[in-house]
């Protein structure tokens, strides 16, 4: 079974997404609704969660959140457990409640518009959803965070976040005035073409800027496996293949421009070919337009005649 990334520091933001069981309700009753809210206190209470925005539809639930400790895993696997053994018990029903492992996009919190974005996405989700008519204001939508930014703080719930959200918004302060130009403009949000700015939310498994993604592709190089989807394991093994690229290429002190003027068969890109055989999975095309060695049959000859060479050294 393919599995999404698991990244985990401190002050790392996800945008989590879990759905029922064959697309099955995990909110039969406002009642489910309120006890999964009452586990995600719970569980924010033990992990110091911070919670930005929430939405709870009837067969999934969206939330964005902050973890200060690097125990997104750890949080996930109690709460999922605890709510499906509390729904369970309640309508009487044992086995599974959520498909598979739970989606978690990371989100950059460089404060560059990427969490307003996933925030909004959140918080627009009834109104894709068509469950509220161009009439209705989004707060009348009861089950996410939306009418909590509406409320003086001392009204939310503790775990709540909203200060880094309204920033984002570039809302000065969490006043009448600064919850008056939230709504104001979210309901803007809602009638603009959203699906482009939306795509990367939905299809991803991070949104962020160029040098976040790169942080986040070099923690996990070392540690990705096989069972991971394939865009996200193409692109780590593009980054350590890059990497080590880089550092041949110092190594020798080659300049990126010279890399066409050398020889397709020289033995020093030979050797770096070699290397990214070894060390990587890319492919001999790829490794024949990195390196400007003509077609990837060329690669493959050279590296063949390079092992030819290296066993008969050997034998002799």
């Amino acid at each position: 079974m393919p599995r999404h990334l698991r990244i985990q520091y401190p002050g790392a933001i996800y945008h989590v997404l879990s759905r029922g069981d064959r697309r099955k309700a995990i909110f039969r009753s406002d009642v489910d609704r309120e006890l999964f809210l009452a586990t995600l206190a719970e569980v924010c209470g033990k992990t110091d969660w911070q919670i930005h925005v929430y939405c709870l539809m009837s067969n999934h639930f969206h939330f964005v959140v902050e973890t200060p400790l690097p125990n997104l895993v750890v949080g996930m696997k109690w709460m999922l457990g605890v709510y499906t053994k509390r729904f369970n018990i309640r309508h009487k029903e044992c086995g599974h409640l959520f498909a598979g492992r739970y989606k978690a996009l990371m989100v950059d919190g460089s404060g560059n518009g990427y969490l307003r974005t996933v925030c909004d996405y959140v918080h627009l989700n009834p109104v894709r959803a068509r469950l509220l008519k161009a009439e209705n204001l989004i707060e009348s939508f009861r089950w996410s965070s939306y009418g909590d930014y509406l409320k003086p703080g001392s009204q939310r719930p503790p775990w709540l976040r909203v200060d880094r959200l309204l920033g984002e918004k570039r809302i000065p302060t969490d006043s009448v005035a600064g919850r008056r130009e939230f709504a104001r403009g979210m309901e803007e949000r809602r009638t603009e073409r959203l699906r482009a700015e939306f795509k990367a939310v939905e299809r991803g498994w991070c949104l962020g800027s160029e040098e976040f993604r790169e942080e986040l592709l070099a923690a996990a190089t070392e540690r990705i496996g096989a069972t991971h989807y394939g865009a996200e394991r193409r692109e780590t093994e593009t980054f350590k293949a890059q990497r080590l690229v880089k550092e041949e290429m110092q190594r020798m002190k080659w300049k990126e421009s010279e890399l066409p003027k050398v020889t397709k068969g020289d033995k020093r890109k030979v050797a770096i070919a070699a290397r990214l055989r070894r060390e990587t999975t890319m492919t001999l095309k790829w490794i024949a337009d990195r390196l400007a060695m003509g077609s990837w049959t060329n690669v493959s000859n050279l590296l063949r005649a390079k092992r030819m060479k290296a066993t008969a050294g050997f034998k002799k």
